[in-house]
């Protein structure tokens, strides 16, 4: 078993004031009610209301997390119970952020005792389902997605039970489920489970805004949203833009439709300049504020007649990591708001761009951290399916690749995709991932499928990636089981030399590489070491990883290399392959040295 490991900001964690910053940057509204603190909890192995409760867990964090305060692995064949009390008339109103982080507003707005009561769960692994007053609200699938419950009918005028129940069949079932596993070790974590997102309240009018759809127009200078309502009517709706606390536009159309913004002379937004605009929508009664960039992603051929990755019409090399997501006090939960923009703050201040999100979606103040701060994200959808048969999907690829790239993808058995309802699942999920994160543009890239977990049908998945988001990058099928499609030639290669060759219809992307080991006993939760090279101190790790830039990537860049994602951010249990410890602790390299070969890269562009 790992053991117990800390980081600093779940060392100094106030369980009175656990992670109460909005939780939904796109769409903020002054009526927040912040839920995380104690509940009571109970496992059992049935789903009626248990007679006696446990003790207490700190929400959000799983009860497999050390934060949780449990320390206990919830099975398959198990039901969790949460369970807590509120009254309406003792909620308080939580303070909002802007774009710039100033209080928007708090305090109770007028029409406090009218209109609809919403209660929203940033993430629930894996079936849950909610009661009010003992009354059945609502329930979810899927342990990545948030969800919103109408709860107002359920409602009284005192005191209001909340009781959350919930399956996790982690990787025993087809449902998408990451890298978490019962049997953890290797490149396989930790499972978690139950509520590991913030849960919180708000209040609306009748009639609300329900989402909202922007897509830069970069090329003829117009931003266009779209609106949607809880009702079905056509209603009308204000817009007001500024930029830097300037106005800069207004416009007025109605809900349902598309309207069409100019911004002439608008701030493009890149890792470099993460210009972003706010804008305030009013529609009735209902007032919210939300942001967007002007940013445009595409393939185009360079100066050379190469295919490159072009981020605002000019050439754009992605020089990132691969980004897991896990804290060993949290495991999927970051223990504060500072610890979830660190990794992102850090890898920007060693000369990296690009993060690609592995097999996990993040809480949505992790994309607005990328957006406000300037990071590049390529993002993946979560893997699902049956038990991986690791001698198809991991030694076979890693001994012949060349022979992968000829495997159809519809052999679902190979794929550990026989099950149809879990295939139909994935097209629901991604969909909704989709639809969750589309207003962000720090996110340029999908990723339906890795290394041939629980892949099928790739094609089919980019289709449907098309017709919902036309705007970003798609890499198909990163790593082997190339399918042809999307716009990358996807690589993962860590132990071979680096061979790159132009491809005639989509760009060269080395989507994994490296995974270099330093094991640091004291920042390490485990005793095994899993990594692709090992090293024994911070001088030695340093000139590996400058080796494989100086001597294998950037003499690739001529011949069509665009992107590369080195293996990774942090350690994570087995895995000592990261930049940082576990623990946030200790950079494992000299940072100077990797900032000069990153600026070496920015050259290459």
């Amino acid at each position: 078993m790992p053991k117990t490991l800390y980081t600093r900001w779940g060392r100094k964690l106030d369980p009175a004031s656990v992670l109460k910053e909005y939780p939904r940057p796109g769409l903020v509204r002054k009526s927040y009610v912040n839920l995380n603190g104690y509940w009571d909890y109970a496992f059992t192995d049935s789903e009626g209301d248990p007679e006696k409760y446990d003790g207490q867990i700190l929400v959000p964090f799983s009860p497999e997390a050390p934060l949780s305060g449990v320390n206990r692995q919830l099975q398959p064949e198990e039901y969790l119970h949460y369970r807590r009390t509120f009254r309406l008339t003792n909620l308080v109103f939580c303070p909002n952020e802007t774009k710039t982080g100033k209080a928007a507003g708090s305090g109770k707005d007028a029409g406090w005792e009218n209109g609809r009561w919403l209660l929203h769960f940033g993430a629930v692994d894996q079936i849950c389902t909610v009661y009010i007053n003992d009354q059945k609200v609502g329930n979810h699938t899927g342990g990545y997605l948030p969800f919103s419950l109408d709860v107002t009918d359920a409602l009284c005028d005192g005191e209001n039970l909340l009781r959350v129940v919930v399956r996790d069949f982690s990787d025993t079932s087809f449902h998408a489920k990451g890298k978490q596993s019962l049997e953890r070790g290797g490149m396989w974590y930790t499972a978690q489970s139950g509520i590991w997102q913030t849960v919180w309240m708000e209040q609306v009018p009748e009639n609300y805004i329900t989402r909202i759809k922007m897509t830069p127009d970069y090329d003829n200078s117009q931003i266009r949203i779209r609106v949607l309502s809880s009702q079905p009517l056509r209603t009308a709706v204000h817009a007001e833009i500024t930029f830097a606390g300037q106005k800069i536009t207004e416009a007025d159309f109605l809900s349902g439709q598309t309207c069409r913004i100019g911004l002439p002379d608008f701030k493009s937004w890149s890792p470099e300049e993460p210009n972003l605009y706010d804008m305030t929508l009013r529609m009735g009664e209902d007032q919210v504020k939300t942001y967007f960039a002007m940013r445009k992603i595409s393939v185009q051929r360079d100066s050379e007649g190469i295919l490159r990755f072009f981020l605002n019409n000019h050439p754009y090399f992605h020089n990132g990591l691969l980004d897991q997501g896990y804290f060993p006090d949290g495991l999927y939960t970051a223990p504060s708001d500072e610890a979830l923009q660190y990794d992102i703050l850090k890898m920007k201040e060693l000369g990296f761009n690009m993060l690609r999100k592995h097999i996990k979606i993040e809480p949505e103040r992790w994309y607005y951290h990328c957006d406000r701060i300037g990071m590049l994200v390529w993002q993946d959808m979560v893997c699902g399916g049956d038990r991986y048969i690791s001698n198809f999907v991991t030694i076979m690829p890693n001994i012949t690749p060349w022979a992968c790239r000829m495997i159809k993808d519809s052999h679902y058995a190979l794929f550990s995709r026989k099950n149809p309802e879990g295939r139909k699942e994935y097209y629901i999920e991604l969909r909704e991932t989709i639809r969750h994160l589309y207003n962000h543009p720090s996110i340029v890239a999908w990723v339906p499928f890795n290394e041939g977990w629980g892949q099928f049908d790739a094609r089919k998945a980019t289709a449907m990636i098309r017709r919902l988001d036309s705007g970003r990058l798609i890499d198909e099928a990163s790593g082997w089981f190339d399918q042809g499609g999307g716009d990358m030639y996807s690589i993962h290669n860590y132990f071979r030399k680096l061979r790159i060759r132009p491809q005639k219809n989509r760009v060269v992307a080395l989507t994994e590489c490296g995974g270099y080991s330093l094991r640091l006993p004291e920042h390490s939760c485990c005793d095994e070491e899993y990594g692709y090279r090992k090293y024994s101190s911070k001088e030695e790790l340093t000139q590996g990883i400058l080796d494989l830039w100086q001597k294998e990537l950037i003499p690739n860049f001529r011949l069509g290399l665009s992107a590369v994602v080195y293996t990774q951010v942090t350690d994570v249990e087995d895995e000592v392959n990261g930049i940082l410890t576990y623990d946030r602790e200790i950079v494992k390299v000299q940072e100077e040295e990797i900032r000069t070969i990153n600026r070496a890269i920015i050259r290459q562009k």
